[in-house]
């Protein structure tokens, strides 16, 4: 089998980019996740599947902070831009919310349903609806950090530059289609030349507001790679960069470091300073 990109055949890929083969017992770790967000949506002040847009899945979650002036977490859940729902994640707001941080946390519609094309720009209206809405959601201009897991990462790499977002944190962020585009992700995304070049952010680096590029340690080398290098690349343009490789974080209990004295928790904290 001849090799397709950086000396990796098709199956060199396609374990390269599996993330879930790369874990122990990752239905488990899923389960564990949706109680725990269940267990959070039972206790917390929270408004649901609020629309943004007209689909069936453009609709977002709010957890408000308490009083004035509070900064804002918007949160894109990652699933290979074809699986998972916000509902899965919830459980990530409670340590924001506990450090009086609003959190937003998006949803949006997934392949093959939507193209990339549909999927960047439902992002985009949601970002749109925030910004013209910031008083009716207590968004404190000035204070908004957008995030996102893997593939909500990618997400917001893309988005950092809209004007409602003034700080970026992604998380283990795919930042070059172009081996997604050779790998099985590609079988549900179907990315044509145009998304694989418009949308890989690791191609249009520019200078904007301060961002932190976070990836777990532990996480499968191609993951790591695609962190290092956007988060050099933001560097060689200016961005004021915060990269973190989170020690003893695989691709998904790095999302539990947004608990209560987490380092994702802290690192958003400072980000939010800066």
């Amino acid at each position: 089998m001849p090799p397709l990109y950086r000396n990796m055949d098709r199956l060199q890929l396609d374990a390269a980019y599996n993330n879930t083969k790369a874990v122990r017992d990752f239905p488990a770790l899923l389960a564990e996740f949706q109680q725990r967000s269940a267990a959070w949506y039972a206790a917390a002040n929270v408004q649901r599947d609020i629309p943004y847009a007209n689909g069936a899945r453009t609709r977002f979650d709010l957890f408000p902070a308490h009083g004035k002036d509070a900064p804002t977490l918007i949160f894109i859940h990652g699933g290979y831009w074809q699986n998972c729902n916000k509902e899965d994640f919830a459980f990530i707001a409670q340590g924001p919310c506990n450090s009086n941080i609003n959190v937003i946390l998006a949803e949006y519609t997934l392949a093959p349903e939507a193209s990339m094309t549909t999927i960047v720009n439902e992002i985009g209206a949601l970002l749109d609806f925030l910004h013209n809405n910031q008083a009716m959601f207590n968004i404190t201009p000035g204070k908004v950090c957008l995030s996102g897991h893997s593939a909500g990462g990618h997400l917001t790499a893309l988005h950092r530059g809209h004007p409602l977002i003034s700080h970026a944190m992604p998380l283990s962020a795919l930042v070059d289609l172009e081996p997604i585009s050779l790998s099985w992700l590609n079988d549900k995304l179907a990315l044509t030349p145009k998304e694989i070049s418009d949308y890989s952010p690791i191609h249009s680096v520019s200078l904007g507001g301060p961002i932190a590029v976070q990836v777990g340690d532990d996480e499968l080398p191609e993951l790591i790679r695609h962190s290092q290098e956007y988060a050099e690349a933001l560097a060689q343009c200016g961005n004021h960069v915060m990269y973190q490789r989170v020690a003893g974080c695989n691709h998904f209990s790095l999302l539990n470091e947004f608990q209560t004295g987490g380092k994702l928790l802290q690192t958003l904290r400072d980000l939010l300073t800066q």
